[in-house]
């Protein structure tokens, strides 16, 4: 099996977590969370329209999973945890 050619990048701790935040599920990699921004900024280069209702679903996204994060670890622990605050 070919190993693929793969790169380290050094990252601010800023913009880690703001890039966490941008994840629409917790096991999302960094690769294809940059993959990801990159196709949206085409999109939105060639139909700010699309690009926008793309954008718009993705935050939907992000905005269940924290609320669902939330809900787990009020279940869990008696208490909203820090993600809700973020949204």
């Amino acid at each position: 099996m070919r190993q693929k050619n793969i790169t380290t990048i050094k990252l601010e701790k800023e913009t880690k977590s703001r890039l966490d935040k941008l994840k629409e599920h917790e096991k999302e990699s960094y690769n294809d969370l940059i993959k990801k921004t990159l196709y949206l900024l085409n999109i939105f280069r060639k139909n700010s329209t699309l690009g926008n209702k793309m954008l718009s679903n993705i935050d939907r996204t992000i905005k269940r999973r924290k609320m669902i994060e939330n809900y787990e670890n009020v279940n869990r622990f008696g208490k909203p945890s820090n993600l809700q605050q973020n949204l």
